[in-house]
This record gives structure tokens, C-alpha cells and sequence, in this order.
């Protein structure tokens, strides 16, 4: 039977060629910081970002538990949208290891936070009251409709933080899908912020593994931070030569994630039965609702036999994800299946 995975773009599986630089890496114990292919990595991510340093990461959430741990002191708190995966997914790891205290605000449509909102809520000096320290954004912003946070917003940010002594952290696990959507490069993407971790194992297609970006200094104190959170590894080179490999050649690529999804989301927005606003979406994520009064995981339950998987996230609100392992055959395919379904 067939199956069009849309849960995320996470599913994806190596393919031969990057299975055989990852067999033909040259590794070494990269906790003495021996492993050349991890070196190389994290220097081809600092150079790309445009930051000094880079530190080979197992996940995205631990790249963004490292960079609060190294911007705050326990007792401080940070500004984040309800929406950021800081905040909905990463395990209370903030509050819980970190020691930090979230300050939530209301994410507009496109994934920006009000910013005189966050003006209002800032912390006195005063000994009661916990310390400010960061914001962090997320771009392209998963929970909002996979949206790449406008450059002239970042800009914004990062003046606002300068004002009030803020670090900024940028949360970029798919920035490479913002940088294209936005028409920039990654540097520019990251250069608004301190700090920047990005995934390897979304639209990249690595099967594990982030980097974390920033100064030397940075960088520095973050590789304590790894080593506290456990996240020192000995022969990894073998899983940096596919984040090499994905950085080479699978950067280009995400324009037809891009494709697929806006062809996805224009399908879906044509069909009774389901309210999609196909100009919502400019990456490779697409969010739908059903009109009607039907179960939402009953319907997702019947799609899957129908051989389409994804992902209910809330009421009746459904998220599809494109990736290397669709096609625009594929996309074809989950469209019939789903006009068949309504």
C-alpha cells in the first residue's frame, strides 16, 4: 500500500550516498575535540550563520537548553510566544534544568510577539522580582503556520534587546527553510541574534543532530553546558558527516518543500469540507481545519488507511509537513485520498 508520510519533516531516512560518508568519516574522540569531521561541521555551521563558534548537538531541544543555560542564571527569566516549541515542547526543560522562568506572550498569526506588549512586562531592578535577561524567536515558526519571521521584525527584536540588555536567542531549527522563503541568506537570518541553534534532521534530512551558533565565548561556556546535560559524544564524526553531507547538498532542495506544500495547501483550500488559507503559507508546513462536526482522530484515523499520515494538533486543526520523502507525485496522491475522504 502506499503511504505519504506528512506527520513532519523529521521522518526522513538517509539515503545511500549520505549513508556512505557517514561509513567513510574520518572520526576521533570529539569530547578531546579530536574528531575532524565534527570540527569541520561545526565550522562550515559558524561560517554559514555568520557567528565564531559552532558546537555539534544530539537535538534541537538541548541546543536551546544550552543557550538559556548560558545567557541566564537560575532565578531569571525569559520572554518567549505561547506558541514557541521552547515553551509548548521541550519538557519544562527551561524551568526545570535551566532554572529560568517563562514570561508568555500571545504570538501574532505570523509568529511575532506584540513588543510593546513585552515592553509593559519587563522587570524593575528590584530585589523581589526575578531579573530579565533574553527574549528568543522562532523562525520559521512551527505552531504558526510554519512562518518565516519577517527581517525588518528581527531587526526590531534586536534593537528592543539592545535598549534593555537583553540577549536574544533565535530558535532556527528550520531557518534554512526561512532563509529561502524570505529571500536571504542564513547569516542574515541569524544575524540578529546571540545565539542560534539549528536542526539537521528536518528539511536537511540528517538522521540526527543541531548545531548551536554563536561567539567563541559563547561556545566556550556551552560546551560545559553539553557536558552537564550529557551531551558529550566520542566518535560522532560519523553522524556529522551526514549534517556535512545534508549543508552540501540538500540546502537547495527545500524549494521543492516549499512547492509541494504551497500546492498542498491550494488543494486542500479548493475542497468542501475543510478551511485552509492557502496564502498562509510560504515554507514546507501547512495547518487545516474541518468545517464540519466530525472527530477529528477518527478522521485522521481513516486518512491513514487511506495511506496519508499526519498529525492532529489541536481541536480541529491538522498540520501536514513536506520533506525529502514527498514528492509532487505524492502530493497528488494525498490530495484524491482526502477529496475521497470528505
Amino acid at each position: 500500500m502506499r503511504f505519504v508520510d506528512l506527520r513532519s519533516d523529521t521522518v526522513t531516512i538517509a539515503d545511500d550516498a549520505m549513508r556512505e560518508v557517514m561509513a567513510r568519516a574520518e572520526v576521533g574522540d570529539d569530547v578531546f575535540h579530536e574528531d575532524p569531521t565534527v570540527n569541520r561541521l561545526q565550522e562550515m555551521s559558524a561560517e554559514i550563520t555568520g557567528m565564531e563558534a559552532g558546537l555539534f548537538v544530539p537535538s534541537g531541544s538541548m541546543g536551546n537548553l544550552i543557550c538559556l543555560m548560558v545567557h541566564t542564571e537560575k532565578g531569571d527569566e525569559i520572554y518567549l510566544g505561547r506558541q514557541d516549541h521552547i515553551f509548548m515542547y521541550e519538557a519544562a526543560s527551561a524551568s526545570v534544568v535551566a532554572g529560568v522562568q517563562h514570561r508568555i506572550f500571545e504570538n501574532r498569526e505570523d509568529g511575532t510577539l506584540d513588543l510593546d506588549e513585552v515592553a509593559f512586562a519587563q522587570r524593575s531592578d528590584d530585589a523581589h522580582q526575578p531579573r530579565s535577561r533574553l527574549i528568543s524567536m522562532e523562525n520559521t515558526h512551527n505552531r504558526c503556520s510554519g512562518s518565516p519571521l519577517p527581517l525588518d521584525y528581527m531587526a526590531s527584536v534586536r534593537e528592543f534587546a539592545d535598549e534593555r540588555s537583553l540577549a536574544v536567542h533565535l530558535d532556527g531549527a528550520r531557518v534554512f527553510n526561512a532563509a529561502l522563503a524570505l529571500g536571504t541568506s542564513v547569516a542574515e537570518v541569524c544575524s540578529y541574534a546571540d545565539s542560534v541553534t539549528f536542526c539537521l534532521s528536518k528539511g536537511l534530512g540528517a538522521p540526527v543532530g543541531s548545531v548551536v551558533c554563536g561567539s567563541k565565548d559563547f561556545i566556550y561556556h556551552a560546551h560545559r553546558a553539553r557536558k552537564l546535560l550529557g551531551g558529550g559524544m566520542r566518535q560522532v564524526g560519523h553522524l556529522a558527516a551526514a549534517g556535512i553531507f545534508a549543508l552540501e547538498n540538500r540546502v537547495d532542495r527545500l524549494a521543492d518543500d516549499h512547492a509541494n506544500a504551497k500546492r498542498l495547501a491550494e488543494g486542500l483550500s479548493a475542497m468542501d469540507g475543510i478551511d485552509c488559507d492557502a496564502d498562509l503559507y510560504k515554507t514546507n508546513i501547512v495547518y487545516f481545519e474541518l468545517t464540519g462536526d466530525r472527530n477529528p482522530r477518527d478522521f485522521v484515523k481513516a486518512m491513514a488507511k487511506r495511506g496519508v499520515r499526519f498529525f492532529n494538533l489541536w481541536a480541529k486543526r491538522f498540520r501536514l509537513v513536506t520533506h525529502l520523502g514527498v514528492t509532487a507525485e505524492d502530493i497528488e496522491f494525498a490530495l484524491k485520498e482526502f477529496g475521497e475522504e470528505l
